[in-house]
């Protein structure tokens, strides 16, 4: 094996994926076992008003995420997946995940920024 930039890529991709898949595990901890909706839906470094209404959601996301990567890892130590299959995985999940909560983040501060009559 021929250490070049793809290997390099493959390493750091791989690598990553231990972090991430401990703060989302962590952030859905915080939220379901905690009662800590401070992470929720945050704006400009702020949960809305209403974050224990948006909590599950928050909660569902960062689980799902953590343990599709937790999997992956144990699929890639384990040597059962192969690198195209592993690498659009944990792709597919981290791009998931960030718009997922961007999306939440988006539509959770929608009912903030409007005056009722």
């Amino acid at each position: 094996m021929v250490f070049d930039i793809s290997v390099a890529m493959t390493w750091i991709l791989f690598l990553a994926l231990f972090p991430m898949a401990f703060f989302w595990l962590r952030r859905a901890w915080r939220i379901m076992v905690k009662r800590d909706f401070s992470e929720v839906a945050i704006k400009r470094g702020e949960p809305p008003a209403d974050a224990a209404r948006w909590a599950p959601y928050e909660m569902t996301i960062n689980l799902v995420a953590g343990i599709v990567v937790v999997f992956v890892i144990l699929g890639v130590v384990s040597g059962s997946l192969e690198y195209e299959v592993w690498s659009a995985i944990a792709g597919s999940t981290i791009w998931c995940k960030f718009f997922a909560s961007f999306a939440l983040s988006r539509h959770a501060h929608l009912q903030t920024g409007k005056k009722t009559a």
